[in-house]
């Protein structure tokens, strides 16, 4: 059972690991981003709605259940035994491995719909629920860096920088 254990502890271990890659939050700037020009569009908030950023299956967690699974397996019974049993037990780690990925990428979010203030135009994005809490009415910076946009409340106007 010992061996067994280990090895779940590992896996667990290494999607969490996995998990913690990839966020949507406009809290968390990627590095390539850092020391760039953006581009920053004024807006005002129209409405804002939770949603939920369905988690990624990149395949890391399925192949670390399927090692974690198989090496867990294979010390079960004698050696006719093992490479069944180690077989079996690296496609369900690997299905578990998959569904833990999922799970734990998942993230909670808003949709915040916009409408530009020079165009009129309407734009809709989705990103990770972050520190400020946006509403109907709120003035807002659309932040455009790399193909990328993340919304922040716009400063009142005329306040000086820190």
């Amino acid at each position: 059972m010992r061996l067994i254990r280990l090895p779940l502890t590992a896996l667990l271990v290494g999607l969490t690991v996995l998990s913690g890659c990839s966020t949507s939050s406009p809290d968390v700037i990627d590095r390539a981003d850092a020391q760039r020009l953006s581009t920053v569009t004024d807006a005002v908030v129209l409405s804002v709605r939770p949603v939920v950023i369905d988690g990624s299956q990149s395949g890391a967690g399925g192949v670390t259940g399927a090692v974690v699974g198989g090496i867990a397996g294979a010390s079960v019974g004698g050696r006719r035994e093992a490479a069944a049993v180690g077989v079996l037990a690296a496609v369900a780690g690997a299905v578990a491995g998959n569904a833990v990925e999922r799970l734990s990428t998942r993230e909670q979010a808003v949709e915040i719909l916009v409408q530009l203030a020079r165009t009129g135009e309407r734009r809709a994005i989705i990103q990770a629920q972050g520190q400020e809490q946006l509403q109907a009415g709120d003035a807002v910076l659309l932040i455009g860096s790399a193909g990328k946009i993340r919304v922040m409340k716009a400063p009142p106007v005329g306040a000086s920088a820190p």
